[in-house]
């Protein structure tokens, strides 16, 4: 089929062809921009309303705890973990006094009596006092405290030792007075804490 239409006419039929085209594709892009615009709408009222919902939570769930009284639970919980760091830091320096004399006693050289005792709790140490016949039972006493099969001391050392002679003569079967320092072992079987003490 010969078309015999003169070329404007052609032309423009051609032109209109493609303004139907164009029409239909910014038609659509409309559309899909008009969509676009609802879902983001729709989304963001959504989101409003959520927040919204979560704020209302929050704020029931806060007057909730404050009305349980929450604060003062935790400060009463924080008080008792005070108390208990304490308690354990006291106890852990407490001596049994009953089981550590036995094992003084035990520890005396046989020409030497115990005359005092004094415990240093801070410093978890005690002063020994004690009459001697010699200046070696003195000097042994020292060496029986510091024996680490013993398992009351970490060391012990003399602080003094005095013998008395002639007429300062107080109590004749022991002359000697010896001061010993003797610092705790960190896991005295003596310590309350560490009630582990066991008679030998």
């Amino acid at each position: 089929m010969i078309n015999l239409l003169p070329p404007d006419i052609k032309q423009g039929f051609r032109y209109a062809r493609y303004n139907y085209r164009l029409l239909h594709w910014c038609v659509a892009l409309l559309c899909v921009f008009i969509g676009l615009t609802a879902l983001t709408t729709a989304g963001l009222i959504l989101l409003g309303r959520s927040a919204a919902s979560y704020r209302t939570e929050i704020s029931q769930t806060e007057a909730s705890l404050a009305s349980q009284n929450l604060k003062a639970t935790e400060k009463q919980i924080t008080d008792m973990s005070n108390n208990l760091k304490l308690m354990n830091t006291v106890l852990s320096k407490e001596i049994l006094f009953s089981q550590l004399l036995t094992r003084l006693g035990s520890l005396m050289p046989s020409d030497a009596v115990l005359t005092n005792l004094s415990i240093s709790q801070t410093t978890s140490a005690i002063d020994i006092t004690a009459n001697t016949a010699n200046y070696d039972a003195a000097t042994q006493l020292q060496v029986n405290l510091a024996d680490p099969a013993n398992q009351i001391f970490s060391k012990a050392d003399i602080v003094s030792i005095s013998c008395a002679s002639g007429t300062d003569v107080t109590n004749a079967a022991y002359p000697c007075t010896v001061g010993i320092k003797a610092l705790f072992k960190s896991d005295n079987p003596f310590l309350f804490i560490n009630n582990k003490a066991t008679t030998k």
